[in-house]
């Protein structure tokens, strides 16, 4: 089942962005907690900073994807970013990455975004693979940059 993320749903979210950040490297760096995950998307009181969906079986969560939203670019619509989208490896060809992704893209469209924008580690063919069959492309018109300022 893919469903939209709840508060309750925190402590679990963490223990899969945890897989994910030991999947790519930078474990040693992740800084995300249960309390940061509430405050940052789902307190009462402020608007949230990004929004999740969740792939759920038997009462566990197998996966997640996370987005934000760049309110407006040169064409005066959104673009949304997909930060991450990850399922747990014992989970993974169970078709829950594509419910996930299904899931951001039909609220891409909802919210009248023309972009939905990622980025993909350059050696994770399989995730490159996926996304092809989601329509996605590499986006040659632009380079990732970056200025790392704790340097």
């Amino acid at each position: 089942m893919i469903r939209p993320a709840l508060a309750s749903d925190a402590p679990q979210l963490l223990s899969l962005m945890r897989g994910l950040a030991r999947f790519e490297g930078y474990d040693d760096r992740f800084a995300v907690t249960v309390e940061a995950l509430l405050e940052r998307g789902f307190a009462a009181e402020r608007p949230p900073e990004f929004t999740a969906w969740v792939a759920e079986l038997d009462g566990s969560l197998v996966g997640y994807a996370v987005i934000y939203v760049i309110p407006y670019t040169f064409d005066l619509r959104p673009t949304v970013v997909l930060k991450e989208l990850f399922i747990d490896e014992a989970a993974r060809g169970r078709n829950f990455g594509h419910g996930l992704m299904n899931a951001v893209v039909e609220h891409a469209r909802s919210l009248n975004a023309r972009l939905l924008r990622w980025q993909v580690l350059p050696d994770n063919t399989a995730a490159r693979n996926f996304y092809r069959q989601h329509g996605g492309a590499v986006d040659s018109d632009w380079e990732n940059w970056c200025i790392d300022l704790d340097r």
